[in-house]
């Protein structure tokens, strides 16, 4: 018996190697838990294209939406272990565990990172009636009235009202949260004067800044962004420390077979070197990243555990 289960594991190893070495056979699917059109989409689409050249395979790009990312994300968790079934994966796969409570899915269990493939920036961005020029001027004037001032937000638990919130809580003031049903309608009562401030996204709010329809005061990740190399950093600007972050990576479900991840990270990481590729990127005012699946596994880590620490804090909770 116990030769029959030793020579069964050997069949498996092999046949699981084999089918490794043959990757891909057919088409893969990359599911994108957002709507087509959006950031995410969009980091999909450039690689997705680039990357059916280099794999032999077409990627076919899934925008599978709703439950804030969970629908999409529990596709890829329960889909076969053998590469063929992606996932797009965003800020929400590593917060969602602490803001919703309970979800079907470990972030360390069920998935295993490939690489982190491009961020963007958040700017802190005013209207242009509130009379401040620099972030130390609009903490001092939220610590003067606190719960005065208003800012919008994608919705509870969205990236801009997290970053927002962490933004809050490191500054130790205090403003009145309005969350809205995606980012552009918040943007949107921004630019209107209905809202004060936002941590917007720096492909939304860009040319409203250059238009000079709000006031962009520095950008929320730890380096200062090339699209906008005039402007600080928050951690540069006074709350020391601050860094928030978008990036959108691929992660595939726990098992697929270890040669298969490396060849997406080979692949996808060529692409990221590529010139055309690069160029529509920044166009979109995205940065290309190519961390390696270990750096974005303990990346991915980290911000499960900066972001959940953040949300029990705050006491934010899912709607």
């Amino acid at each position: 018996m116990l030769m029959r289960h030793i020579f069964l594991f050997l069949l498996l190893t092999v046949a699981t190697v084999a089918a490794a070495a043959d990757y891909p056979q057919r088409p893969v699917r990359l599911v994108v838990p957002y709507a087509a059109g959006g950031s995410t989409d969009t980091v999909a689409r450039i690689i997705g294209a680039r990357l059916s050249e280099r794999l032999g395979q077409q990627i076919v790009v899934d925008n599978r939406t709703g439950a804030g990312t969970l629908i999409g994300t529990e596709i890829v968790q329960h889909a076969s272990a053998d590469g063929y079934v992606l996932l797009m994966a965003t800020p929400p796969l590593a917060v969602n565990p602490a803001l919703y409570g309970k979800v079907s899915y470990s972030v360390e269990r069920d998935f295993v990172a490939v690489t982190n493939i491009a961020g963007s920036s958040n700017l802190l961005v005013v209207h242009p009636s509130v009379a401040v020029n620099n972030v130390r001027e609009l903490v001092a004037l939220l610590k003067a009235s606190p719960g005065k001032y208003s800012y919008g937000s994608s919705g509870v638990g969205g990236a801009g009202h997290l970053a927002m919130a962490l933004f809050l809580s490191m500054a130790g003031a205090e403003a009145l949260h309005v969350p809205y049903k995606g980012g552009a309608p918040a943007v949107a009562d921004l630019v209107a004067g209905r809202l004060n401030m936002m941590m917007a996204n720096l492909t939304t709010a860009q040319p409203h800044i250059r238009a000079g329809k709000l006031r962009g005061l520095a950008v929320g990740k730890a380096k200062r962004s090339p699209l906008f190399p005039e402007m600080p950093t928050i951690s540069e600007a006074g709350v020391k420390g601050y860094e928030a972050n978008n990036w959108n990576g691929v992660v595939a479900p726990t098992g697929v077979p270890r040669s298969v991840v490396d060849r997406l990270y080979r692949d996808i990481t060529a692409t990221l070197k590529e010139t055309a590729v690069t160029d529509r990127m920044q166009a979109a005012g995205l940065e290309p990243v190519g961390d390696s699946p270990a750096e974005f596994a303990q990346y991915l880590k980290a911000e499960a555990a900066k972001w959940g620490q953040l949300v029990k804090s705050a006491g934010i909770k899912a709607e």
